[in-house]
């Protein structure tokens, strides 16, 4: 599988949730080429059933997509996400430059000029195009499209609304607690499963004997960390 755009090789991701003191509470194993974000949905629910539904998510950059964002704000779930930076070219103006009028679903860039929505695409993003004409003699044209008909386009997916309060919530006092937390426990475990329980490098082939493998390195992990919390020093004669 191609595992990423530098890594083609055969591969197997192990998708893990971990509760605040880094007992695992489910994993899916998958092919190395899925997405992380695709599994959240399904992870999660394996960890509702089976442990009761969390009062917060927290989630690397790989889950701060639209989808989850509207997935767990509508479970009254808190989604604590990281910050990503904007992918426009250098030198370029970027997407929060332009104003989104949601009364009037339509964007209004810096020159003052209306970008107004025309359609949604299958991916769920609504489409807001300039007019070309004003836009061929704009003073900002050079930092704001590369398009050969001076029309700039900006793509707003139809829960981006979700996205943006989970962007909100980034900068309360709890999500930077929570946030803080993960490279103590998720972060911890995957290390751990690498480092000290072969999990980097497969023996294995297939999806049933890795699903074997994880449940039992993950359990025998969990089985440590309770022994090492409920071991006590024995007291000197």
């Amino acid at each position: 599988y191609v595992k990423d755009e530098r890594t083609k090789q055969f591969a197997y991701s192990f998708h893990a949730a971990a509760d605040r003191n880094g007992f695992i509470l489910g994993t899916i194993v998958t092919p190395g080429n899925i997405h992380d974000s695709t599994m959240f949905e399904p992870l999660l629910e394996k960890v509702i059933e089976n442990c009761g539904k969390p009062d917060a998510v927290a989630a690397d950059a790989g889950y701060k997509t639209p989808a989850i964002a509207q997935y767990l704000i509508e479970n009254n779930i808190r989604p604590v996400l990281p910050y990503t930076r904007p992918r426009t070219k250098k030198n370029y103006l970027r997407k929060h430059d332009y104003v989104y009028d949601k009364h009037f679903d339509c964007y209004i860039c810096p020159e003052g000029q209306v970008l107004e929505y025309r359609t949604t695409t299958k991916e769920g993003y609504r489409q807001y195009f300039s007019n070309p004409t004003k836009c061929k003699n704009c003073s900002l044209l050079a930092q704001c499209t590369q398009s050969q008909n001076h029309q700039k386009l900006i793509q707003r997916h139809v829960w981006e609304d979700y996205l943006e309060e989970a962007d909100h919530l980034r900068y309360t006092t709890e999500n930077r607690i929570i946030y803080a937390k993960r490279k103590e426990t998720i972060e911890r475990v995957f290390a751990d499963a690498k480092e000290k329980h072969g999990m980097r490098w497969t023996t294995l082939r297939g999806l049933k004997k890795l699903s074997m493998q994880a449940m039992l390195t993950f359990a025998a992990m969990n089985l440590k960390k309770l022994a090492n919390w409920t071991w006590t020093s024995p007291k000197m004669v």
